[in-house]
């Protein structure tokens, strides 16, 4: 008879899963404020190099084409330029 009961007792999943679901959801919310800190500090960054290029040479925002890659432990970022001749 107890096999029966336990075979057709609904389990409590909810309580033993709560504590996992709000680990991961503590985990994708530093994900995203770690992300939208980087994209901030990188815009910042494609400003102060561009800032630094027109001192020397004059170059539309346009022509400057700016490539993020990001890893796992590095992020990378790419500056090309369209130069006048």
């Amino acid at each position: 008879m107890n096999l029966l009961l336990r075979w057709w007792k609904p389990r409590n999943t909810e309580a033993s899963s709560a504590p996992v679901a709000r680990e991961r959801l503590q985990v994708l919310l530093s994900h995203e404020r770690t992300a939208a800190g980087q994209s901030n500090l990188l815009g910042l960054i494609k400003e102060d190099v561009l800032a630094a290029i027109k001192r020397h040479i004059t170059v539309p925002a346009e022509a400057v084409h700016v490539k993020v890659e990001r890893r796992k432990a590095v992020s990378t970022m790419r500056i090309s330029l369209d130069l006048p001749k």
